[in-house]
């Protein structure tokens, strides 16, 4: 049992926090006062060969793991970037598991390399409006045509539909009414999003201005059937082999920028001289960073352990479940913390907490609520009867 990283995981983060610092927090603060995709930041990784890092080396990727994915989406949220860093590259970065492992070759050869190499931008459609976390209850048809499918229906919360030319789209292939499982009768598929069938409109939300959060509006949009990822009706089943490395990736992110916010608090702390003393030296400061510190580190070893097991595949639902639910936690509390020790320049942008305070809600939320992943843990670990 070792809990160290091996030289290659720590030249991945030294790297990654090497080249965030081509990208300041004026940076940052900047993009999200504007609400502009961080389009130069994107590139740099592309150019660096960083999108690929969890993607197959046949198709022009690293072929690396999700805990080396994980390392390089938490060392961009720790730079200071938060979660604008962190989501402008999430999606590619690791949410196209589900192509790598059932797409067919011909598949995989066309979509992968153009997105490693930045050429096409993808976002992942699957919540709606009505169904919330139900995704089994999805309403979004895709009726079944001469040539591959017509889609009609609403997504929403839907990250850099304003910015991609692809997406992965979940929708609904045989009605509920005829299915005798509820998890079947859902397709999935990689396609064009074709802005004259997709009305996208954007979300103003309190946060991560600089990576758009979207409602959309399909109306008869064809997809071709060699766009369907996986066999019809399979899609549940399919978009199950994302969900853990999506929640181990979220817990990595929120364990950075809530270290983001506690080396900005204790450099505060440290520097801020109250009654001929740095406000650091009482324990009323000092204490609260301190707790905050030892509750990011825990969480992150829980977070390591869903991503050592993912890599071995084995199971990791409730490491996975349990790592997201810690960190996302835990680094709330540490922004929060980070605020309250700046006390009231902890509200002023300038000194960026506030904006890392306001992009950490993020995975508290998103995507799946803490409430949802303790139901889970209940279920799973205590063996109690299912609340959902």
């Amino acid at each position: 049992m070792d809990f160290s990283l091996n030289a290659e995981q720590q030249t991945i983060r030294d790297a990654i926090l090497k080249h965030c610092t081509q990208f300041s927090p004026e940076y940052w603060l900047e993009h999200d006062r504007s609400a502009e995709f961080p389009h130069d930041f994107y590139k740099s990784l592309v150019d660096a060969g960083w999108l690929g890092i969890a993607t197959p080396t046949a198709f022009g990727g690293s072929g690396l793991g999700i805990t080396e994915a994980a390392l390089m989406m938490q060392a961009i949220a720790e730079s200071g970037a938060g979660m604008s860093g962190a989501s402008a590259v999430h999606m590619p970065v690791f949410s196209l598991q589900p192509v790598c492992l059932f797409g067919t070759e011909e598949q995989k050869q066309r979509i992968l390399p153009p997105v490693v190499e930045g050429r096409d931008k993808v976002c992942f459609a699957v919540t709606e409006p009505n169904a919330g976390l139900n995704t089994t209850e999805l309403k979004t048809r895709a009726d079944k045509v001469q040539g591959g499918y017509l889609v009609n229906g609403e997504k929403i919360w839907i990250s850099t539909a304003q910015v991609a030319n692809k997406m992965l789209l979940l929708a609904r292939t045989t009605p509920l009414d005829k299915i005798t499982k509820k998890t079947q009768g859902l397709s999935l598929f990689y396609t064009d999003l074709n802005r004259e069938k997709i009305d996208v409109r954007l979300i103003h939300k309190m946060g991560r201005h600089a990576v758009d959060s979207n409602m959309l509006f399909i109306t008869d949009l064809f997809i071709p059937e060699e766009d369907r990822i996986g066999a019809e009706g399979d899609g549940f089943k399919i978009i199950l082999h994302g969900m853990n490395p999506e929640r181990i990736l979220i817990g990595a992110e929120s364990v950075g920028i809530g270290r983001a916010a506690i080396a900005r608090a204790a450099r505060y702390a440290r520097e801020r001289i109250v009654f001929n003393r740095p406000i650091g030296m009482n324990q009323g400061i000092a204490h609260p960073l301190a707790k905050c510190w030892a509750q990011l580190e825990a969480a992150n070893l829980m977070v390591f352990k869903a991503a050592s097991l993912f890599d071995q595949g084995l199971d990791c639902a409730v490491e996975a479940n349990a790592g997201k639910y810690l960190a996302a936690e835990f680094a709330f509390e540490a922004c929060h913390t980070a605020m309250l020790t700046l006390g009231g320049m902890g509200y002023a942008q300038e000194y960026h907490v506030e904006r890392l305070l306001r992009e950490v809600l993020i995975p508290r939320t998103a995507p799946i609520s803490p409430h949802m992943i303790l139901n889970f843990l209940a279920e799973k670990v205590l063996d109690l009867p299912k609340s959902y």
